[in-house]
């Protein structure tokens, strides 16, 4: 059994019993003890239930009431940690002021698997869904009809899919994530930079800030050279010190002192690897990065693009319960903005630079 769905079973759980002991998830998952206890420390750093000793309980006193007849909604995300650990929060938030209660399916970027997860969501009875599929929007015509056959409310998370794709228009709340990638460029562009190397990982994401990257490196003026290597997160293996130093001679290789890359954890590593090599970040190398969610936490802060995740959360479920309300509006398709937090990684102090 995967993670993701070892996650979805002791959440569930959780909903339904209030407290959960570590050798009965034992006994029901089918694995030890420590693989148990990495999952309970997983997500109560996500926020998304308290370790206590022996088991876990609900994150807050929400968790520890009964199903009623409270109005219920299903949520599927790619998965509960990282990047969605923001948006469960602010739909689990949204939800608690309307008195309803969430949920959870985790699909683990799996097609197959977010099927299955719908159609459990689904059969326990929700009155609507949540949804940011494993499909991305350039994958549009992968989808079929699995979006229609749906037959409750869908609100769209991350993912804007219509015509000819699927059947009808669907709600949707999404971040600008080109916007974001024009934030990076123009920031690096006030501060001097016209030559910029661009680390993008193979992830749905991607595709808009590529759409992004493009259109402000015409408008600014900027020569962007995106690197079609991988970059590693982790590890001092030869194999990912290779891929970091290849990275950092494709800069010296373009003249370029600039580097924008998605996401953290990959800047991270090549921001030690370069001061390992004797670069100092940010005067031989500036760096911005794109998700922000522990770019802070760098052995140099980073300079991050961040995406409105917990905003997004809580503005889909939003407008879910008001179209379950028969609150009468139109079909709508929203797009949030990231916004720019200004570190030490860049060169720039975030009071020397006005937006």
């Amino acid at each position: 059994m995967l993670a993701p769905e070892r996650h979805e079973l002791i959440l569930r759980g959780l909903r339904r019993h209030g407290r959960l002991r570590v050798a009965e998830l034992v006994a029901e998952l089918g694995v030890s003890a420590i693989t148990v206890r990495r999952d309970l420390a997983e997500l109560d750093a996500a926020g998304l239930l308290r370790r206590v000793h022996g088991g876990a309980i609900g994150a807050g006193p929400a968790d520890q009431s009964a199903p009623g007849t409270r109005l219920t909604i299903g949520i599927v995300v790619p998965r509960a940690s990282f990047y969605y650990t923001d948006v469960i929060r602010g739909a689990e938030a949204m939800a608690a002021r309307y008195g309803a209660r969430l949920i959870l399916g985790i699909s683990g970027y799996d097609p197959v698997v977010e099927l299955e997860r719908i159609e459990k969501v689904l059969g326990i009875g929700v009155a609507g869904l949540l949804l940011s599929t494993a499909y991305g929007d350039g994958e549009a015509d992968r989808l079929g009809s699995r979006l229609d056959d749906i037959d409750v409310p869908v609100v769209l998370m991350e993912r804007a899919f219509g015509f000819p794709h699927v059947a009808r228009e669907y709600d949707h709340v999404r971040t600008d994530h080109a916007y974001g990638a024009m934030l990076a460029l123009r920031h690096f562009t006030q501060l001097g930079h016209r030559r910029i190397v661009v680390s993008l990982q193979p992830t749905v994401t991607a595709h808009w800030l590529r759409r992004g990257i493009e259109q402000a490196a015409a408008t600014l003026g900027a020569e962007v050279f995106l690197s079609p290597a991988d970059l590693p997160q982790t590890g001092d293996d030869p194999a990912s010190l290779a891929q970091l130093d290849a990275f950092l001679a494709e800069c010296e290789s373009h003249n370029s002192r600039a580097v924008l890359i998605h996401s953290d954890e990959h800047a991270a590593r090549l921001v030690e690897r370069a001061m390992e090599r004797g670069l100092r970040v940010p005067e031989d190398l500036a760096v911005v990065v794109y998700n922000d969610v522990t770019a802070a936490l760098a052995v140099v802060p980073l300079t991050a693009v961040s995406p409105p995740r917990h905003a997004l959360g809580e503005t889909a479920c939003d407008l879910l319960i008001r179209k379950l309300q028969s609150k009468p509006a139109p079909t709508q398709h929203l797009s949030l903005l990231p916004t720019l937090n200004i570190r030490s990684s860049c060169g720039a102090q975030p009071a020397a630079l006005s937006r």
